[in-house]
């Protein structure tokens, strides 16, 4: 059958293709073929408006991620001009699609980058580069960069507003984030509450600084109003679009080997990695809009049964800076969407040296070495042996620059010590160390890094 062009779908011709087709093949009598022809031209034309509109929804369907809405491409009209093409090439082969996996779906063309909205088929928008940097226009942002405000020696945050984004949840959902184990009746593990006592130190060390300090999450319940039980038939969904054949309603524990076929384990990933981290991106973006985002983790090795884990000798730490896509990240037109305000609004030069001074300061407070990634997910970086590039979904979607920080192992043989040892003032003997608590060497350390970044950058032009 010949393809339709649009132009044909909107003539005349195309809407009576149905008519026509009933008037051939129904028989009418003398009598009533005037009435007979009305009412099928009638219907024949609904079923043809309707047909068309099911193949225009066809014909551009969207490429998304989870949960993820129809991007608005509109959102990248502000930065036309911005940009030259030489800065736009070197960020995207130095920090976000590394080693060419952003030719797929971007095309740069002399001063333009034909970005492809949908793949298929593809449809494409024009971004115009500045012909020099001297004439590119300024770059808009919610978030102001370090030193663009008067600075304050006591005070090197003042006029600054910072979110703290405590990783996880924890409490009655800790166990189902898979971020809980207990050994005997050892103090359980809580990779959400341990974050959540971080972060509200660090907020005490960040006010004393001068900043204005927002929490993305304040307490043990979630952000997202939205449950598991609400994400089942995305879950089921999203089962059949992995071409599982075996599908389970429900797992047995968190070692059950076929948990990932299940609807109820898919939906519970929905809930807590997915549905959560958007409704906290929506918070960031749209009510709290901060300088600077700092995501608060705890790392771990693998612990297998949470109920009788396995420690480890093993203790790192890393920061992570959003970038590293691969070419099959980059065929979801959302994600390629977010990636290109990442980088359009130029969070990564925020990004790269202030996780720096971060690592710096951490590596200084804990001693703990370099983690290494050996799986591709991540790239090093000449920023610090400490801070690598991955797509991290909350990394991605804070429209601003992010610290994500990643020290201690939880099941490490030390760190399960401290945390038993739970948060208190001075310091107690560890080792034949004096430390701090695990809690409070983490948040100063992080308070630490981030002053002395900003205490080292004079007031500069905002557009840069």
């Amino acid at each position: 059958m010949e393809k339709l062009r649009p132009s044909q779908m909107k003539s005349p011709d195309f809407l009576m293709v149905v008519p026509r087709f009933l008037l051939r093949f129904t028989p009418v009598s003398h009598k009533s073929a005037s009435r007979s022809m009305r009412n099928l031209y009638r219907n024949g034309l609904i079923f043809a408006v309707f047909l068309l509109l099911l193949l225009a929804k066809t014909a551009f369907a969207q490429k998304l991620s989870p949960l993820a809405p129809t991007p608005n491409w509109s959102d990248l009209d502000p930065y036309q001009r911005t940009i030259t093409r030489d800065d736009f090439l070197h960020l995207l082969n130095s920090v976000y699609a590394p080693e060419g996996s952003w030719r797929q779906t971007i095309e740069v063309k002399g001063d333009v980058a034909l970005i492809h909205k949908t793949t298929s088929p593809v449809t494409v928008y024009r971004l115009e580069f500045a012909p020099d940097a001297a004439s590119a226009r300024s770059v808009p942002r919610y978030w102001t960069p370090a030193g663009a405000k008067a600075e304050n020696p006591d005070k090197p945050l003042a006029g600054y507003t910072i979110a703290l984004d405590p990783g996880h949840i924890g409490g009655r959902w800790a166990r189902m984030e898979e971020r809980w184990f207990q050994i005997g009746d050892a103090k359980p593990v809580m990779e959400g509450e341990m974050t959540l006592t971080t972060a509200r130190i660090l907020a005490d060390r960040l006010t004393a600084l001068g900043a204005r300090v927002e929490m993305v999450r304040n307490s043990t319940e979630p952000v997202t109003s939205q449950r598991p039980s609400d994400l089942r038939k995305v879950a089921a969904a999203e089962l059949a679009k992995s071409h599982i054949t075996k599908v389970r309603d429900s797992y047995n524990g968190p070692n059950d080997p076929l948990k990932f076929n299940s609807i109820t384990w898919q939906s519970e990933l929905l809930f807590y990695r997915v549905s959560e981290i958007r409704r906290r991106a929506e918070l960031v973006n749209s009510k709290l809009r901060p300088d600077l985002t700092i995501c608060l983790h705890y790392n771990a090795e693998e612990w297998g049964n949470p109920n009788q884990p396995t420690l480890t000798d093993k203790n790192h730490m890393h920061l992570l800076v959003n970038g590293n896509y691969g070419p099959g990240e980059l065929m979801e037109d959302d994600i390629r969407h977010e990636m290109l305000l990442k980088l359009l609004n130029r969070s990564a030069r925020e990004e790269l040296p202030l996780s720096a001074s971060v690592a710096a300061a951490l590596s200084h407070a804990t001693g703990l070495p370099a983690y290494q990634y050996f799986n591709g997910k991540a790239r090093s970086t000449s920023a610090s042996p400490y801070v690598w590039t991955r797509n991290l979904m909350a990394s991605r979607l804070y429209r601003c620059p992010v610290v994500y920080c990643e020290p201690y192992v939880m099941n490490s043989k030390e760190v399960f010590d401290r945390v038993q040892m739970g948060d208190y003032s001075g310091t107690r003997q560890i080792n034949g160390v004096a430390r701090k608590s695990i809690f409070r060497e983490y948040a100063d350390a992080v308070a630490d890094g981030v002053a002395e970044y900003f205490s080292q950058h004079q007031p500069r032009s905002v557009s840069r």
